[in-house]
C-alpha cells in the first residue's frame, strides 16, 4: 500500500529536494503539496506529513498533524529543545510520531556528534554558522542542535566558559555555547564548531556545497522512519549508529 504524503512548503528549495527524493522511494507518493498559506485541513487524510515550511507556520502544522492522528517529519528550522517541549505532550497523547531533523546531511550530523564527543575535554566552545542571506531564522537549527548536544555531553562538568556573554556581539547562547550567525551571499550552509583549551584549539567544519546531493541520503532514511515512528524523536543520529541519542 502506498503511503500518501502531504508536503508543506513543497515549492521551496528544501521542499523541492524532499519532493524529488520521495518520488524515488518505493511505496511513497507526494499526494498533495501545500504552501505556508494553505489551509491546514488539506493535511487531513494523509498518511504522513512532511513539513518544510517556515518557523512561524511549522508549529501549527505539527499540532494539526498530531490532532488528526498523522505522523509528521519536520524539516523546518527553528525547533529548539524548548520549542519541541511545547508539543511533546500533544504528540504523546495522540500516540503519533513527530520526527525533527535539524539537518539531513550525514556529514553535518557526524560533525555535530564528533564535536559533542570532544566537548568534555575543552572548557571553551563556540559555533560560527553561515547561510545564504535568504535564510529567515538565526541561529540555524543545526547550530542549536549542536549546542544542545555539547551541553548534554558536558552535563557533569557544567557550562562552557564564555567570557563577556552579556555583550550582544558575543552571540546568542544556547546551552551556554555562544552561536554566531552569518547571513551572506555566496554560501549555502557552513558550520564551524571551535573548541579551545590551554595552548590549543580543535575545529570541526562542515560545508554544504550541493544541497540536493548532501541531503538526499538523510531524506531517504528519515521518510520511512518518520512514517513508523512513535513519540518525539530528534535528529538523524537516532537512525544511524554513531553513539549519540536524543
Amino acid at each position: 500500500m502506498t503511503t500518501q504524503v502531504a508536503l508543506v512548503g513543497g515549492t521551496g528549495k528544501l521542499g523541492g529536494i524532499i519532493h524529488a527524493v520521495v518520488d524515488e522511494l518505493d511505496g511513497f507518493e507526494v499526494a498533495r503539496i501545500l504552501t505556508s498559506s494553505s489551509s491546514l485541513s488539506e493535511l487531513d487524510g494523509a498518511d504522513l506529513v512532511i513539513d518544510a515550511s517556515t518557523p512561524q507556520v511549522s508549529i501549527d502544522v505539527v499540532r494539526h498533524a498530531a490532532e488528526q492522528g498523522i505522523n509528521v517529519l519536520v524539516a523546518t528550522s527553528g525547533w529548539s529543545a524548548e520549542r519541541i517541549a511545547l508539543i511533546r505532550s500533544l504528540v504523546d497523547a495522540a500516540g503519533t510520531g513527530a520526527v525533527f531533523i535539524p539537518n539531513f546531511s550525514l556529514g553535518s550530523v557526524l560533525g555535530s556528534a564528533l564535536a559533542a564527543a570532544a566537548a568534555p575535554f575543552f572548557d571553551s566552545a563556540e559555533i560560527v554558522e553561515a547561510h545564504r542571506e535568504s535564510k529567515v531564522d538565526s541561529p540555524s537549527g543545526t547550530a542549536v542542535r549542536t549546542a544542545e548536544l555539547i551541553a548534554a555531553a558536558r552535563s557533569d562538568l557544567g557550562p562552557v566558559r564564555a567570557p563577556h556573554a552579556d555583550q550582544r556581539a558575543r552571540g546568542q547562547q544556547v546551552g551556554s555555547v555562544p552561536i554566531h550567525s552569518l547571513r551572506r551571499p555566496g554560501v549555502i550552509a557552513k558550520q564551524d564548531v571551535i573548541l579551545a583549551g590551554p595552548g590549543e584549539s580543535l575545529t570541526f567544519t562542515h560545508d554544504t556545497v550541493e544541497p540536493a546531493l548532501a541531503y538526499a541520503p538523510g531524506i531517504r532514511l528519515a521518510v520511512p522512519f518518520a512514517r513508523d515512528a512513535v513519540g518525539v524523536i530528534v535528529g538523524l543520529e537516532s537512525m544511524i549508529d554513531i553513539g549519540i541519542r536524543s
